[in-house]
């Protein structure tokens, strides 16, 4: 088997797509890349399609027809790696907010730690973010609070979307059932990843605001994420997850 694969999801990454390529692909250890792109209208897919031809085994790309969000483009990542032999699949965005250094630090957690689920937060050892407003800071930290309260999941950044899983936790998570595709999503996968009983591990990591390219935080993401944790929940105490 391949040991990982490194699902980016992207929409409008021209400005940093190249580079988050060749930074993960520079590791010692041998990841590969698939790129699931919301048919960017910046050439985002087709800088990853000249960049195939260098990496045509590690680098992959699915083109999807519209933008769907985030979480409809993981679980389309996640689908097209377990049809394939990937040991562990990995989150991360495409813009530098996440150093790609930090993926052995997830694999490591899950391979030789043995952990079923490796999260990399902000928020463990303290608030490791640079370069976001104190406004954004308190909201992301608070929103954890929140889903420790009404979950009970003992887990500090629950909205971190740099991850690794292994692939039996994604084998048993019925992709079907996903249905947040915000923020919340982020929440949803940690809490049916615990609801199956799989361990889960923080991994500090130190996340750095985006240089380059636009946010795609909204006020619909937000209220997705605030409702959804309620929602998830409330279909746990009725074995309806």
């Amino acid at each position: 088997m391949n040991h990982g694969i490194v699902i980016i999801p992207t929409y409008n990454e021209i400005e940093n797509i190249e580079g988050i390529i060749r930074a993960v692909l520079s590791l010692h250890k041998p990841f590969h890349i698939l790129v699931v792109d919301d048919n960017s209208p910046d050439g985002t897919a087709k800088k990853v399609v000249q960049l195939q031809l260098e990496f045509p085994e590690r680098l992959h790309i699915e083109n999807r027809t519209k933008k769907s969000g985030l979480g409809t483009a993981y679980v389309h990542g996640f689908r097209w790696a377990l049809a394939r032999d990937y040991d562990y699949v990995f989150e991360m965005d495409a813009d530098f907010s996440h150093n790609p250094q930090d993926l052995e630090k997830l694999y490591d957690a899950c391979h030789l730690g043995m952990k079923d689920v490796a999260i990399g937060s902000r928020y463990v050892t303290g608030v490791n973010v640079v370069n976001w407003p104190l406004s954004r800071v308190l909201l992301s930290y608070f929103a954890s609070v929140y889903v420790r309260l009404i979950t009970g999941m003992e887990i500090h950044d629950a909205t971190a979307g740099f991850m690794c899983y292994r692939r039996e936790v994604l084998e048993k998570i019925n992709l079907d059932r996903i249905k947040f595709v915000g923020y919340a999503f982020q929440i949803e996968m940690k809490y049916r990843s615990y609801a199956k009983k799989f361990e889960l591990y923080e991994v500090p990591i130190i996340f750095t605001d985006r240089a380059r390219g636009q946010s795609k935080m909204s006020g619909a993401i937000i209220k997705e994420a605030i409702f959804g944790v309620i929602a998830l929940r409330i279909k746990k105490m009725f074995n309806r997850l």
